[in-house]
């Protein structure tokens, strides 16, 4: 039994009070005590009350069970527990004892639980983990063993560091450090030196735990004996975290229409938070509050506004704000299909997909209230048909439609089918040699991004060793030896500028190269839009070698199908 300065010196008050009485007639079991004894020992008892344990700011805990498990180290697993210590949020719970265990296993040493602050198999009792001495442990959804780092050394040199844990462990003095984060995380540090005291060994773990509530510890014997010697609560030693509030809140993949009696306007959408340190993170729909949700049962333009509440550590702050827009429109009951462009050719690859302009077909899409409207293409699914000539277009699984379109094989495509193609990088696959009084043709379909007029078919005069004459464009411009300076050359087209860029993709090309014979040579180009619309681009008496005329395609941020 521990007899504590307080109880000490009441006794020895006691008994030089008692000693003075030894002789006398009265009962020596009865002790007439001074005046003010008793406000003595009671002011001596408030005085250890009110500075127990402190010393700073730590506060030494009191330890009611002071052997944890049994000294043969018999005790079976979760028997014999060490008391429970609460550590609240930003202080650290720093244990000091004695291990042994009885070498039969790795983990017949100490062990850690720690849970939330209530009685094991009490209501609101749950645990964060349990880990052992030996590197292993277990507990909620977040636990991850990946966490648990050792530095345990291999003495002996033969490859096993277990048996020489075992041998350290046994009569080890260990300081278990148990630090409650205000950040919400709870950090492990078991640091155990041999009894020797010549080799120390250190276990670390960290888990995520409540940022408000108290944590709990305890001790656990597994076939295993601790030998408490003491228990501090004291200041966390982790760094406390800056916290940065919200800035802003976008939402991406946010449906853009519902049709009425659809009720699911989140869809597959996701959140980002932007915080002021400049960091973003996405964040789960479970923390937003959608502040609008409007009459979703009337077809129109809706916006959805959403709030979230929470610093960048999980903190209730002020709300930020972020919506986007969706279309209420009415159940579609059918659609139909319309070729914009009837005698527009489609060109393939084989093996390839097929690249279908958004203007070469209209579909327009009927509603369960009557109505009729274009819709966007993307819609749909369009999947050519190449055997029957058609286009099949695809709403649902009981909404579909066809349209004859005219397919033909193409033999090579020039370019990048997302016209990321830079200048002076795709041609021909070889150049074409053109003969004296000959002449060669090509029918090719554009297809591209429309941003620039020479985002389309330019076309090369060259001899074999690449010697350039010329270079054209579909756009009425040129250059090179046999461009530049030939007065006698004609340049001609029937051009609407305003409508040439935006027409570019979809458009069905013929050209036809000319070598005259006598050192000239023509480009001839008619062009179809894919809107049915028909224009030329005629180059005449371009200036080259009639002995030596190879011709080459090359094209920028656009895509070619040749027939």
């Amino acid at each position: 039994m521990k007899t504590t300065k307080l109880m000490w010196r009441t006794l020895c008050t006691a008994f030089i009070t008692a000693s003075a009485l030894v002789g006398c007639q009265e009962d020596i079991y009865s002790i007439d005590a001074p005046d003010g004894l008793q406000e003595e020992i009671d002011a001596i008892a408030a005085e250890r009350e009110a500075a127990k344990g402190q010393q700073g700011d730590n506060e030494e805990l009191i330890i009611s069970t002071y052997e944890v498990g049994t000294s043969d180290c018999s005790a079976a697993w979760w028997s014999a527990f060490s008391d429970y210590f609460k550590v609240p949020t930003g202080k650290m719970l720093v244990l000091e004892f004695v291990n042994h265990g009885s070498g039969a296993n790795n983990w017949n040493n100490w062990n850690l639980g720690v849970t939330t602050p209530d009685v094991r198999d009490g209501a609101n009792y749950a645990e964060y983990f349990v880990i052992r001495s030996d590197a292993y442990g277990w507990g909620n959804e977040k636990y991850d063993g990946g966490l648990i780092k050792i530095d345990y050394p291999d003495l002996d040199g033969d490859g096993d560091i277990w048996n020489d844990f075992r041998a350290i462990m046994q009569g080890a003095n260990v300081v278990l450090k148990v630090d409650h984060s205000k950040a919400g995380y709870c950090y492990v540090t078991a640091t155990a030196t041999s009894a020797d005291g010549q080799t120390k060994i250190v276990e670390t773990y960290n888990h995520p735990v409540s940022t408000s509530e108290d944590i709990q510890a305890f001790l656990i014997a597994d076939g295993s004996f601790m030998e408490m010697k003491k228990a501090t609560l004291m200041p966390s030693e982790v760094a406390e975290l800056i916290d940065y509030e919200p800035i802003s809140l976008t939402i991406a993949n946010a449906p853009k229409s519902l049709i009425i009696g659809d009720e699911n306007f989140w869809g597959n959408a996701t959140a980002t938070v932007a915080f002021a340190d400049g960091s973003s993170a996405p964040i789960d729909t479970a923390d937003v509050t959608f502040t609008v949700i409007p009459d979703l049962t009337t077809t129109g333009s809706k916006t959805i506004v959403l709030a979230y509440t929470k610093t960048k550590l999980g903190n209730v702050c002020k709300p930020i704000t972020g919506y986007y827009t969706l279309d209420i429109t009415n159940k579609v009951t059918g659609i139909s299909v319309k070729n914009l462009a009837p005698t527009f050719t489609y060109y393939y690859m084989e093996g390839a997909a097929l690249t279908i302009p958004d203007a070469a077909i209209e579909v327009s899409a009927t509603y369960s209230d009557g109505t009729s409207s274009v819709m966007p293409n993307s819609n749909c699914t369009i999947t050519p048909d190449f055997a029957n000539g058609q286009m099949l277009v695809k709403y649902d699984d009981e909404i579909s439609a066809e349209v004859a379109v005219n397919f033909v094989k193409g033999s090579y495509a020039i370019g990048a089918t997302d016209f990321t193609n830079g200048w002076w990088s795709t041609f021909s696959p070889e150049d074409i040699k053109v003969e004296s009084g000959k002449s060669i043709e090509f029918e090719l379909t554009c297809y591209s991004d429309n941003i620039e007029n020479w985002h389309s078919p330019c076309y090369i005069l060259r001899g074999a060793d690449k010697t350039e004459y010329c270079v054209t464009r579909s756009d009425n411009f040129g250059w090179g030896a046999g461009y530049d300076g030939n007065d006698t050359k004609v340049v001609e087209s029937d051009w609407n500028w305003d409508a040439f860029k935006p027409s570019i993709n979809g458009s069905l090309y013929k050209v036809k190269i000319t070598n005259n014979g006598d050192g000239t040579a023509d480009i001839e180009v008619k062009v179809t839009y894919a809107n049915g619309e028909e224009h030329f681009q005629n180059y005449k008496g371009l200036a080259v070698n009639s002995d030596d005329l190879f011709f080459s395609f090359v094209t920028e941020e656009s895509y070619l199908v040749v027939k």
